[in-house]
Formats: C-alpha cells, sequence, structure tokens
C-alpha cells in the first residue's frame, strides 16, 4: 500500500490535470481523478509495464470520464452541453465530428497538424510535445491553440 500511496502523490496531479482538461469542470475531475485511482488500485496487477505508468492511469482516466458522460446522456439529454465548434475538445467526443476535424487537419500546415494530433490524439503532455520540438514548453502550447483556432476556422469554412 505504501508502493500505492506513492504513485498516487505523484500522479494525481497529471491525472487532474488531463481530466480537467477533458471534462472543463472541477468538480468531474476530482471525482473521475478519484475513481481512477480506486480503479488502478483494484487493477494495479493487470498493469503490465509495457507503458508509462502516469500513460497507463490517464487511459483509465480517459475511459472512465467516457463512461461517465455515456450515462449522463442516458439518464439526463437535457444536461449534456450541445457539440458546438467553439469548442474542440467537445467535437472530438462526437465521432461523426471527430471526422469532420480529421477531414480539416489534411489541410492544416505544420506544425500545428502535429502538435494538435500529438496533444489530443497521442495524449502527449505540452512537455513531451517540446522535447519531441526541442522547443520551449510555452512553445508547445501556442502552437496548439493557434491549431485549435485554425480547426475552428475552417471548421465554420466547411
Amino acid at each position: 500500500m505504501p508502493e500505492f500511496e506513492r504513485i498516487y502523490n505523484q500522479y494525481f496531479k497529471d491525472v487532474y490535470s488531463f481530466v480537467l482538461l477533458l471534462s472543463r469542470n472541477e468538480k468531474i475531475a476530482e471525482e473521475i481523478t478519484q475513481e481512477t485511482f480506486f480503479k488502478a488500485l483494484k487493477n494495479i496487477e493487470k498493469f503490465n509495464g509495457k507503458c508509462k505508468l502516469n500513460v497507463w492511469l490517464c487511459q483509465i482516466a480517459k475511459n472512465t470520464y467516457f463512461t461517465y458522460l455515456n450515462k449522463q446522456k442516458r439518464f439526463d439529454t437535457d444536461n449534456i452541453p450541445e457539440v458546438s465548434v467553439s469548442s474542440v475538445e467537445e467535437i472530438i467526443l462526437n465521432k461523426e465530428e471527430n471526422f469532420r476535424i480529421h477531414k480539416v487537419l489534411r489541410h492544416l500546415e505544420e506544425p500545428y497538424k502535429e502538435v494538435f494530433t500529438l496533444r489530443v490524439y497521442g495524449e502527449l503532455s505540452f512537455k513531451q510535445i517540446s522535447e519531441l520540438f526541442e522547443r520551449t514548453e510555452s512553445w508547445a502550447r501556442v502552437t496548439f491553440h493557434r491549431a485549435k483556432r485554425k480547426i475552428q476556422d475552417l471548421l465554420k469554412e466547411e
């Protein structure tokens, strides 16, 4: 148990930040993060070490969040926010809209295309992206946000 406590303390902030990025809701992010670590504790023997521990935890968090969204959709369709072009992350949750993003991504120039893909689909942190490009973390953040803006503009034109 002390080992899992170390894991919890080391990765809580990363997992919470990831879920907060997905949900944009602090309360939901806290709940999903807690549930993620509960699931991880129950299934720690299934962690095979083929990926980094934080990647495994974020995958659990992502699946837990999507399960949460599906339950919300079934029980209360009035409280689900409408998917709009103004929020790229929400669009990704919708498969049809996700396909539209993939179509627009083909027309996006580099490095915007790659940074966006690494961040959203590759689930890499800004720090990891900055290391790949041998740039600063700030550069990775700015490039990602510019890519989102360009995608939003292209989707509006469509």
